[in-house]
């Protein structure tokens, strides 16, 4: 049985890196039936990338936020299977026809998240020829795929059935606002009373994690990396263990590398950040939205 599959990709503030994945992800030995985009902005997106691409493609308008954004590229398609990639993820040539494998054979499959070879969201980010470089030489290696469960899709590159996702009318949640925080898990979490929410690692790819341009005001991340993990955890998406040993991790990691912060990380202000959140926590008035009012 033959799917239809879509990719799509919400996009801001990166217009050329957007243009050299869009390229890349030309080279699919599985075409997919259409490519979405949705930026936050006309100009996030060089349409001349799309003019020679082998697919058919739709420029999808929708408020600005990766939910909103996400959701207005789930209400713009009729696929099977929508397959949503971060606009610096590069996969694997056989990505899609991996996914359509998986989804075909392994019905109780609701979302498959790939094996992430490199992630630049960890350091000071990859470039796009070093993704190539990675994906090359993962090529000429055999390796040996696993099939896992795991509690949520990693939001840079997901597969999703969208069969209960139209019949439940599952929505990314547009109260996690902006680069959106932890959105993958508690959008993963909607489907997981459906069946199996998996890692395949015969899903590969790169997430190049390009910053914008130098280091980014922290205050923002700070506060939604406790904010928003208080607001799943009261969704019932996230249990209290979860929300807590997360906070405290990242509370940590803010603390400690403040000291001699990267150059290319707010730690400071996302340390300020996680702190007024834990003061909203205390005082019963966290919100993730607050953000927006910085």
């Amino acid at each position: 049985m033959s799917l239809k599959i879509a990719v799509a990709i919400a996009t801001a503030g990166r217009r050329e890196v957007l243009a050299d994945t869009i390229r890349w992800m030309a080279r699919q030995s599985r075409p997919a039936q259409e490519l979405l985009v949705c930026p936050a902005r006309p100009a996030d997106l060089d349409a001349a990338c799309l003019e020679d691409f082998p697919w058919p493609t739709r420029v999808v308008s929708g408020p600005i936020g990766l939910p909103a954004q996400r959701n207005a590229l789930i209400d713009a398609t009729d696929a099977d299977l929508v397959v949503f990639f971060d606009d610096d993820f590069l996969p694997a040539d056989d990505f899609l026809q991996q996914a359509e494998d998986l989804f075909t054979t392994q019905a109780g499959v609701m979302i498959a998240t790939g094996d992430v070879l490199a992630d630049g969201i960890l350091g000071p980010g990859l470039t796009h020829e070093e993704g190539v470089q990675v994906l090359s030489r993962a090529a000429a290696r055999d390796m040996p795929a696993a099939l896992t469960p795991t509690f949520n899709a990693y939001g840079c590159n997901m597969a999703i059935r969208m069969a209960p996702v139209r019949a439940h009318g599952y929505r990314f949640d547009e109260h996690l606002p902006l680069y959106a925080w932890l959105e993958d898990v508690d959008f993963s979490r909607q489907l997981a009373p459906h069946g199996l929410i998996v890692k395949w690692t015969a899903l590969r790819g790169v997430h190049l994690g390009t910053k914008r341009s130098g280091r980014s005001p922290g205050k923002q991340l700070g506060y939604s990396q406790v904010a928003n993990r208080v607001y799943i955890m009261r969704k019932g998406r996230m249990s209290a263990w979860q929300a807590v040993n997360g906070n405290l991790r990242n509370i940590m990691a803010n603390l400690v590398k403040s000291l001699r912060p990267e150059p290319w990380v707010d730690r400071r202000g996302r340390l300020e950040g996680n702190f007024i959140a834990l003061w909203d926590w205390v005082r019963g008035r966290v919100d993730p939205e607050r953000i927006l009012r910085f």
